[in-house]
């Protein structure tokens, strides 16, 4: 079915910000896809529900070719450090590089707030790096609480991240309505075949 002009494609969204940058690639029965292969697909990106809510109140940053190289930047950082860690492996000197190259477009600026309270602001370089700090910033919060919850999906065709919330921690499948039933419908076709 078509999606409507502007709608997210993309079969798994909601994700925590890094995950969900490196969820802007998916494979389906129509092959490859890549949303961030074009401004256009950067501003469906940006508007999702999912990605604004981690972006904050501020207006949504500019869909242009700055915003769109950065945040691939930051994107092929985490791809890598998001494969070290599903091999449970350290981040490469390089990897690490890549991500600490788009944090130093951005800081936390702490203050107290004229009503006595601490308050935070992210400030950036430039408005350009706001979507790719936040996501870099937010693979910090997720390895630092807990780094074994970053998992790719156990079907080895699909290319999608998760962050496994359950009680458990035993979540295999990007969803089960994709993956999940499409590995239980595989086993019991073997186990009906005698395969």
């Amino acid at each position: 079915m078509p999606q409507p002009p502007g709608a997210d494609p993309r079969p798994l969204t909601g994700e925590p910000l890094a995950l969900d940058l490196l969820n802007t690639r998916w494979i389906d029965g129509g092959g490859p896809h890549d949303l961030l292969d074009s401004v256009a697909g950067l501003a469906t990106w940006l508007n999702s529900p999912p990605v604004r809510g981690h972006l904050g109140p501020a207006p949504a940053p500019t869909a242009d070719r700055a915003t769109l190289d950065r945040l691939l930047l930051a994107r092929t950082a985490l791809d890598a450090l998001a494969a070290s860690a599903a091999r449970q492996d350290p981040a490469t000197p390089e990897s690490a590089d890549r991500l600490n190259e788009v944090l130093s477009h951005g800081r936390v600026r702490r203050a107290l707030g004229p009503d006595g309270a601490p308050a935070s602001a992210v400030e950036v370089d430039d408005p350009s790096w706001a979507p790719a700090w936040y996501a870099a910033e937010n693979w910090l919060r997720l390895i630092a609480d807990r780094p074994d919850r970053i998992r790719p999906c156990a079907n080895h065709a699909c290319v999608l991240h998760f962050y496994d919330v359950s009680k458990n921690g035993t979540r295999r499948w990007c969803s089960m309505a994709g993956c999940g039933n499409r590995a239980k419908a595989q086993r019991h076709y073997a186990r009906r075949s005698g395969a």
